[in-house]
């Protein structure tokens, strides 16, 4: 006896752990939500969502382990009822429950439903017992018709979706990021390029570097090189030489 009372406690401690880890859990998502809802987004939701699911599946597989005691076996009873506050119930409680008194106890260890609850149940058992079987058959067609209905589309936009996630990951890469930013870094800073030396010539003259000719822009009236036209016979020039005296000094 005493061992198994020795078990028993221990499988309570371990699962009152658990429940508090996920107690902790639920708080800070709440505080997160009341105080600093600007900065969550879903996915820090979600990611909280999945945590919960994970504690919870821990939490029922540890129950379900074969060597541990089964917890509905056991009875709850109080030892005393008192209508004065119980310090320690309210601190092990967290304050929902200061006293185990006449009123509380009936509504915190009741072994059957609510009144209001099993007076609903009674009602709608009492409402299914008076439909015939040909009505309850077709309400009971009509519902699976809509239930496979929804699922069909449900399949339906889950498969669609993992053949677009499939696609997505089946498309390779067809760029690369550092390349952008070199040329973005040579095209405005001009990182990397080499600069372009003039040549010089045999007889000392500045060649400019080989490359496309730069042509001067020519207009729709230019005529061709080697082609230039010839002044008109009417104009008179007077070229001298640069030696030459000028006639009016």
């Amino acid at each position: 006896m005493q061992r198994e009372d020795k078990q028993l406690e221990l499988v309570l401690e371990n699962f009152q752990s658990k429940l508090n880890e996920f107690k902790a859990q639920i708080y800070a998502l709440i505080f997160k939500l009341e105080h600093e809802r600007d900065n969550v987004n879903w996915t820090t939701v979600l990611d909280t969502f999945a945590v919960f699911s994970t504690q919870y599946t821990a939490i029922m597989k540890y129950l379900s382990y074969e060597k541990l005691p089964q917890l509905r076996n056991y009875s709850v009873l109080p030892l005393m009822l008192n209508p004065e506050r119980d310090e320690d119930l309210a601190r092990i409680t967290e304050n929902r429950v200061p006293a185990l008194s006449h009123d509380i106890v009936p509504d915190f260890l009741r072994t059957k439903t609510e009144p209001e609850v099993e007076h609903k149940l009674m009602q709608v058992e009492h409402k299914a017992g008076g439909l015939q079987f040909e009505t309850a058959q077709k309400q009971l067609a009509a519902f699976n018709k809509v239930v496979n209905h929804v699922l069909d589309l449900v399949s339906k936009a889950r498969e669609e979706w993992e053949v677009e996630t499939g696609a997505r990951v089946g498309i390779g890469q067809t760029s690369s990021v550092a390349d952008l930013h070199t040329l973005v870094s040579a095209v405005s800073m001009g990182k990397n390029l080499k600069p372009m030396v003039p040549q010089v010539s045999p007889g000392g003259m500045m060649v400019p570097p080989t490359g496309r000719p730069v042509t001067p822009s020519m207009g729709p009236n230019t005529p061709p090189m080697g082609m230039m036209p010839k002044p008109p016979t009417g104009m008179k020039t007077n070229v001298k030489a640069a030696g030459a005296p000028h006639p009016y000094r």
